[in-house]
């Protein structure tokens, strides 16, 4: 009762408003009595299709209680395995843990120097990253480091640390600050700038924007890679040689000239620097070829490997121990060494951010909120295809933010994923992101027990391990090659990308390799080609046979002719461009369906940016392949159009030998959804083909249309529907072409599966009749043998007549049609819609109903 109120009140109002509730359907008839296929009807279970409606996808999207519960739950991913928790996983966690733990002590003093800090404010970030993320990582089977991910392997757990790329960022940031704004101090931009960005990532986590990281093409975070790489070890080249004189935050091209120019100033850290680089990569080089050459050892060569940067690192410390134990003051030392490192968590407090210091980084955030997201996410999801699992990037932004806000209270500055460990702890054995916690625990102690020791680090030994981190970082020219081959169009932004970092800056790097990437797909969108498509008819050929519609092979003549036996056995149609531009074999010609009938597949979407582009090139096309119905549309010459102004004087217009346009077969199989611009545009198309073919009327039939709501949005333009014809007042009598389903029979699944039963069955009886067979040789046995023997073969006929009469092979199929009846014009695929198509242009040409084609 109160829905039939609410109906009479909707259409009151809708009159009242002039909106046409039957635009659809003018004469406010019966959808379903409009000519349907009697055989549809009566023979088949009608189906038509309930429209989807505003207030059934509220429902769908509205978070009902339990949902809310879910999200909360699903907010901390360590709830989900942390009860299973066992010996083995502690024992490769702890291996893991201890074995990174050693390496991101080193490294987080070295990147520190990076954001022009001191070197316990990097021991600080990767304390409070470790210790915070594993609460909320869901990549719990990746780790993320500074390099590039590897081809193959078994990465496990992420670790956050304040990586090369995101240290130099910071840096630069802290910079420019310091030169304008003498009252800050470094350590507060870093802190205040982590707080930022942290509750920006968190933000666009929390409200599940993660998949915005998507944009982010691989050419351009490989372009990105390489030029911060480039940038990052030139930069670290006059602390390495002890080069003084100039500043090594300039373009990175400025800093190798300079660096040429001063290069004979070099000092004895240069001695410590580069034996120490050459230390590393030896060591690396050594440890591959032992795991090579004895692959029982592998494992031991790879934990000597991982541990080059702490090996190398207390053994330099130890030689400037031993130079420097007497001449302890700035002055007096030999070479640049570290220095007092503070015991334990000196700078612990709240952050201090102000509206006065987020002004003067404010342009800078968007370049580091950029950085965070491609060095955690990009890798992670990554890796999680390579794993075999899905990570979900909105969550992994909580956990980025959550970090990032937390850490600057003992002094973090901002940190990300660091890819450097993913092949270490890997093969390290790492089984749960509880792994973090033990190098938390070993970054504790370093913190607290280890100063001492920091002191005498020369400055040039951990210039040498940024460049050997960051060494892996530089796109190999191989991959640059595999890019080229993939698409060209994107190497040109790599190197783009590549160049702008190296003669401008990491930041405009970033910015110029997104925006030209995200023109790229703006210009493939814009500017999508569709093609017309014909009719091929193919065979499937196994070896030498024709596979036949049975599934069973026939034979193929020796001039490699199909056998004419059965000439339609496994016979189908494709539907391939007419100007081969997929590469299809040219010498296959496909056949324009029918005179006057058309098929277009739109290529990439149809939505209101390429709407236009497309259907232009379709009607060019239709034009240029077909002539006016009514040849004498325009009796004069001042009748015509300007733009079609026709043949010179003395000169007629034939065009007799093109057929006239029938109907328009539209392929939707890449089109998702549509909008109103583009449906509007397809409403004018349709009736400038009908101005075109007048007095004619020309079919609009789509094929492959997979969204219920772009169903909806071409019903409501009138598409789906028989175009009326004459005067529009009344419908024609037509009979359309239905797809039907089998449901039950041979084809189904419950044959299907009956049929697999019977002949493991036969088998079985036909295995144990073989076996009796075999025992009845024997004439030790007897008569009773042979008299099993024969009752056993009646039981095997027995069940062999069984199963041939088995109600699996019984025609008792039930047919439903596959899509609704009411919009007979919108075809499951592009043969119904051809057979369609054709079907209608024949009652036209031959002025009788054609009779039905069965699918």
């Amino acid at each position: 009762m109160a829905s039939s109120t609410w109906d009479r009140l909707g259409h009151g109002l809708a009159r009242v408003l002039g909106i046409k509730l039957h635009y659809r359907n003018p004469q406010g008839l019966d959808p379903i009595t409009r000519g349907e296929s009697v055989y549809s009807v009566s023979s088949a279970d009608s189906f038509v299709e309930r429209e989807p409606t505003s207030g059934e996808w509220i429902r769908e999207n509205t978070p009902t209680g339990r949902d809310v519960l879910r999200w909360a739950y699903n907010k901390f991913p360590f709830v989900h395995w942390i009860g299973r928790y066992n010996a083995q996983w502690l024992y490769g966690d702890l291996i893991a843990g201890i074995t990174v733990g050693c390496v991101v002590v080193p490294q987080s003093m070295a990147y520190a120097k990076l954001a022009q800090l001191d070197p316990e404010f990097g021991l600080y970030s990767s304390f409070m990253g470790v210790l915070i993320y594993w609460f909320f990582a869901t990549s719990k089977d990746i780790t993320i480091g500074v390099r590039r991910p590897p081809a193959s392997g078994n990465a496990r757990a992420n670790h956050i640390q304040p990586v090369a790329v995101l240290s130099t960022v910071t840096g630069n940031v802290v910079e420019k600050v310091l030169k304008d704004h003498k009252e800050f101090e470094a350590s507060e931009i870093a802190s205040s700038l982590a707080v930022i960005c942290g509750a920006v990532v968190f933000f666009i986590g929390i409200i599940r924007l993660g998949r915005i990281v998507d944009f982010i093409s691989l050419a351009a975070i490989s372009a990105f890679m390489t030029g911060s790489a480039l940038n990052i070890a030139v930069a670290q080249v006059p602390a390495l040689m002890g080069i003084t004189g100039f500043s090594n935050r300039e373009a990175t091209y400025k800093v190798v000239i300079n660096i040429l120019k001063h290069l004979g100033r070099s000092k004895r850290d240069a001695a410590m620097g580069l034996t120490a680089l050459l230390m590393l990569y030896l060591i690396r080089f050594a440890c591959s070829y032992g795991g090579r050459k004895y692959p029982q050892r592998s494992k031991l060569f790879f934990f000597l490997s991982t541990l080059r940067t702490a090996f190398v690192i207390l053994l330099y410390t130890m030689i400037s121990w031993l130079v420097n134990r007497h001449h302890r003051s700035k002055k007096e030392n030999l070479f640049k060494i570290l220095g007092k490192v503070p015991r334990g968590f000196k700078h612990a407090g709240a952050p201090k951010v102000t509206k006065s210091l987020i002004k003067t980084f404010a342009d800078d955030i968007p370049s580091t909120v950029i950085v965070l997201l491609i060095e955690h996410i990009a890798i992670a999801k990554s890796f999680g295809r390579v794993n075999n699992y899905t990570i979900d990037p909105s969550q992994e932004l909580i956990a980025m933010g959550v970090t990032n806000l937390l850490g600057p209270f003992l002094g973090a500055y901002p940190a990300t994923g660091s890819f450097s460990r993913t092949a270490i702890k890997s093969k390290a054995g790492v089984r749960t992101p509880f792994a973090g916690v033990i190098t938390a625990i070993v970054v504790l102690l370093a913190i607290y027990a280890l100063p001492a020791v920091f002191f005498y680090i020369p400055n040039s030994s951990l210039s040498a391990v940024i460049i050997h981190a960051v060494g892996d970082l530089i796109t190999p020219p191989n991959t640059v090659y595999q890019f080229w081959r993939i698409s060209p169009l994107e190497v040109v932004i790599f190197f783009a990308g590549v160049f702008v970092t190296i003669f401008s800056s990491i930041e405009n790097g970033i910015y110029t390799t997104i925006a030209v990437s995200a023109g790229l797909l703006l210009f493939r969108f814009l500017f999508a080609q569709g093609r017309f498509v014909g009719k091929v008819r193919v065979h499937s050929v196994l070896g030498d046979h024709v596979i036949n519609d049975g599934g069973k092979p026939s034979g193929v003549g020796s001039s490699g002719a199909f056998a004419q036996s059965n000439p339609d056995d496994g016979v189908r149609n494709v539907f391939l461009p007419l100007e081969h531009g997929d590469g299809s074999n040219p010498l296959v010609e496909p056949q324009s369906p029918y005179p006057g009938v058309f098929i277009y597949r739109f290529s990439e979407g149809f939505n209101y940016p390429n709407a236009n582009y497309y259907l232009d090139h379709m009607v060019a096309t239709i034009f240029k392949q077909t002539s006016r119905t009514n040849p004498n549309t325009y009796p004069r010459l001042g009748d015509r159009p300007w733009n079609d102004p026709g043949p010179r004087r003395g000169r007629v217009e034939d065009h007799s030998d093109r057929p006239h346009l029938k109907a328009v077969i539209l392929d939707f199989s890449s089109v998702n959804n549509v909008d109103i611009t583009s449906v509007q545009i397809l409403i004018d198309v349709r009736n400038q083909l009908d101005r075109y073919a007048a007095p004619d009327k020309v079919d609009w039939h789509l094929a492959c249309i997979s969204n219920r709501w772009t169903k909806r949005a071409l019903a409501s333009a009138g598409f789906g529907y028989p175009t009326p014809r004459g005067d529009g007042t009344t419908f024609e009598r037509w009979k359309p072409v239905f797809s039907v389903a089998e449901i039950g029979g041979h084809d189904s699944a419950a044959a299907t599966a009956q049929y697999r039963e019977n002949q493991r069955e036969l088998k079985r009886q036909r295995t144990q009749d073989a076996e009796r067979g075999s025992v009845s040789k024997h004439p030790a046995q007897g008569g009773d043998t042979i008299a099993k023997d024969d009752a056993s073969s009646s039981e095997g006929s027995d069940l062999a007549q069984k199963i041939v009469t088995s109600k699996a092979y019984a025609p008792t199929a039930k047919v439903a049609v596959v899509q609704s009846l009411d919009r007979p014009f919108f075809h499951i695929d592009l043969t119904s819609a051809l057979q369609s198509a054709i079907s209608n242009a024949e009652r036209e040409v031959e002025g009788t109903l054609p009779v039905e084609k069965e699918v």
